[in-house]
């Protein structure tokens, strides 16, 4: 059990009590979520410090099914304003296992002299507390401090509580209810102006500065979810350039291989130039320039018939076309002779891309077989 949060030192034990508590692992571990177990700790320091009539408990919690746990509890007083004197209401706030994404579960705990009020607008008769703050719980900005504020606002307006030291009517007389809210002394009429109006005003006051708060801690509550919006923003960020840099490191790893063929196919037309740069003389004025060239593999032969044929297609489309314009070719025969054309343009086109492919992995191949044996 902790102490009350009276001093700074009780605080700090309180600090100490509760880093304790939430820290255990194992069959002793409280239930509740790792990823909220900060919060919590936030939430119950937070309340403490505002309201040191509380402390923090662990107590065994019974759920209706009869199902018994160990959870974290704020014991002691809430402070309940009423006709100009400050009443203090023992409440239990239980912390179940789902807090803080729902609500606490909070009951008035009157001592022996005390009886709750019947009927009561937020108070059943088992004491437990309904308030329209509970049921408008909102993960993560509602918290218990501000359930605490709801708490004495909603006693304020009907007291929860009256003491019974006065006799109780007989039974079969019908219930009544007591005269008096707890505790039974009222404020008497008979004060003085000036003490009501500095009670007034030290009233006003406090209520603008705890307004204040709220709203400063709204603030930083809304900033807090700007920056973690940020913060997975930057992560996306952060996926996407590992990404892009992978995808990067791929594409050097493609130029260099392409960069090894052409420096292999540099080479080799560099000693072609040298070998045969004398020889331009010895040639024929006469030579067929279509048989200069030959080639000496089954690869090359196929790869240059194909881009051959795709090239002649192309130049009688182009053919085909000007005649059409020029209206010596008939519509229906120029439609005919492009889809055949096309058709077979396609196949070659397919078959010259499938060769390059094979090439390309010869050569690459070949490349590493040198560097290997180098």
């Amino acid at each position: 059990m902790a102490p009350p949060a009276s001093d700074p030192a009780k605080m700090q034990q309180i600090q100490q009590f509760l880093s304790s508590v939430l820290s255990q692992r194992g069959p002793s571990a409280l239930p509740y979520a790792e990823t909220t177990k900060w919060l919590i700790r936030q939430h119950l320091l937070n309340l403490i410090s505002s309201y040191s009539s509380l402390e923090p408990k662990t107590a065994t919690f019974t759920h209706n099914d009869g199902r018994s746990v160990i959870l974290l509890q704020a014991d002691g007083t809430i402070p309940m304003p009423f006709q100009g004197v400050t009443y203090n209401i023992p409440v239990v706030i239980w912390l179940l296992e789902s807090y803080p994404r729902h609500p606490p579960c909070v009951y008035v705990n009157p001592t022996r002299d005390m009886i709750i009020k019947r009927p009561h607008s937020n108070v059943s008769p088992s004491g437990l507390v309904s308030l329209p703050f509970l049921h408008n719980w909102v993960y993560p900005s509602s918290n218990l401090l501000d359930l605490a504020s709801q708490l004495t606002a909603a006693f304020s307006r009907d007291p929860p509580l009256y003491s019974q030291r006065r006799p109780q009517p007989p039974i079969g007389s019908g219930y009544q209810q007591p005269s008096r809210p707890f505790p039974p002394q009222q404020q008497q009429q008979t004060d003085d102006a000036a003490e009501v109006y500095k009670r007034n005003a030290i009233n006003k006051m406090v209520e603008m500065v705890h307004g204040d708060l709220v709203s400063m801690r709204r603030a930083r509550e809304a900033e807090a979810e700007g920056l973690l919006s940020l913060q997975a923003g930057l992560k996306r960020r952060e996926e996407e350039l590992n990404r892009g840099l992978q995808e990067m490191v791929k594409e050097k790893e493609t130029l260099e291989q392409e960069l090894q063929v052409i420096s292999m196919n540099s080479d080799f037309l560099d000693s072609w130039i040298r070998e045969n740069k004398g020889k331009a003389e010895n040639l024929l004025v006469d030579l067929d320039v279509d048989n200069a060239f030959e080639c000496n593999e089954t690869l090359s032969k196929q790869m240059l018939e194909c881009t051959a044929l795709d090239l002649a297609i192309e130049d009688v489309v182009y053919s085909m076309d000007k005649s059409f314009r020029d209206g010596s070719l008939p519509f229906n025969q120029y439609l005919r002779n492009v889809r055949l054309l096309s058709r077979e343009q396609f196949f070659h086109r397919v078959t010259a891309e499938k060769v390059r492919a094979t090439q390309i992995e010869a050569q690459v191949a070949s490349i590493a077989a040198s560097l290997h044996s180098s």
